[in-house]
């Protein structure tokens, strides 16, 4: 028997489709708990009056984030099946798993309520055509959405909290290393080290990193680079990679946060996310004297003011060049 008025018998002609998701590889791992109640919502479809061969898991986009359907396969299959009339039913255990975004809400719901399918989760049954439903399934989905930014928020609140302490463990160069209780040290293999203060002076003395290029490459002297496996690996030098070094605070023995900033912008794909430099006035965290230094803090501002002068670009950056 079903446990809802509003099942009728057509929407049990048609299937129930229980849609799963969690958000992160880890979540999938670790959060064994939610899984195993969004697998429970099959017990609540046939509750409401289906039979067992006639339930459908969606669960393809377990560890994709609910923020948009961007990589969600699942759920733009699902939106599929509904406007194909093949579905009487959507199970989701909480409307966050269905979505994060009400723009990515709101298409399910206009589509469910044209196609006469209902909308389920383990508060309740809804119709999406009519008032009621329209208005409880929208302020679910703005709970979901203020939800995500509210746990953006206290996480990225923590993080600076701890930044500003100077005690985030960020991803260290080449040349540092972080010990077991937390301390950072020099590399203890001295070529790593002799090769980073050569890069620093090299680069003083000739005030230009695209020199400092040509003088390690010319006497093919590589430098370190910190590989993803943590590992160190040694390389010919590019511009890129002595630039890399120049610019970063670490080697000066500061410890930094908020170096680059997110900007958000639209092409013929969507919406797309850059990360720019910022200028070291616009810095969120500069904690001085935090690691042990290669190079003073007045010479890395020294260098910081060369490379900026080395644009020749004098009409728009007003700078000497070299």
């Amino acid at each position: 028997m079903s446990s809802s008025a509003l099942v009728q018998p057509h929407h049990l002609r048609r299937r129930a489709v229980i849609y799963i998701r969690q958000s992160t590889g880890h979540q999938v791992l670790t959060n064994v708990e939610s899984r195993k109640m969004q697998y429970a919502m099959r017990e609540h479809a046939q509750r409401l009056g289906w039979a067992d061969g006639s339930i459908e898991l969606i669960e393809v986009d377990t560890g994709v984030s609910g923020q948009s359907t961007a990589g969600r396969e699942g759920y733009k299959n699902l939106l599929s099946e509904v406007a194909l009339g093949e579905v009487g039913i959507v199970l989701s255990y909480e409307s966050a798993r269905l979505s994060r975004n009400c723009s990515d809400w709101y298409p399910l719901l206009d589509v469910c309520a044209y196609k006469d399918c209902l909308i389920a989760d383990r508060d309740g049954v809804y119709d999406a055509s009519s008032a009621n439903g329209r208005l409880l399934l929208g302020m679910k989905g703005i709970l979901s959405e203020v939800e995500l930014h509210t746990l953006q928020g206290r996480l990225l609140a923590g993080i600076q909290n701890k930044a500003r302490r100077g005690e985030l463990a960020l991803p260290l160069p080449a040349g540092l290393t972080r010990l077991e209780d937390g301390r950072v040290v020099k590399d203890p293999d001295v070529q790593v080290q002799e090769a980073i203060t050569l890069v620093f002076q090299s680069f003083l003395e000739r005030k230009s990193a695209t020199k400092v290029v040509a003088h390690f490459n010319g006497d093919r002297l590589q430098i370190p680079r910190r590989h993803r496996n943590q590992e160190t690996a040694w390389r010919l030098p590019t511009l890129s990679a002595i630039l890399s070094i120049l610019k970063n605070p670490a080697y000066a023995g500061a410890f930094v946060y908020g170096q680059r900033k997110s900007i958000r912008t639209l092409d013929g794909e969507g919406r797309r996310s850059q990360r720019r430099r910022r200028e070291m006035s616009e810095w969120s965290v500069l904690v001085k004297d935090r690691y042990p230094a290669y190079v003073s803090w007045e010479s890395f501002e020294r260098v910081q003011s060369m490379l900026r002068d080395n644009h020749a670009e004098y009409d728009r950056n007003k700078t000497r060049g070299i």
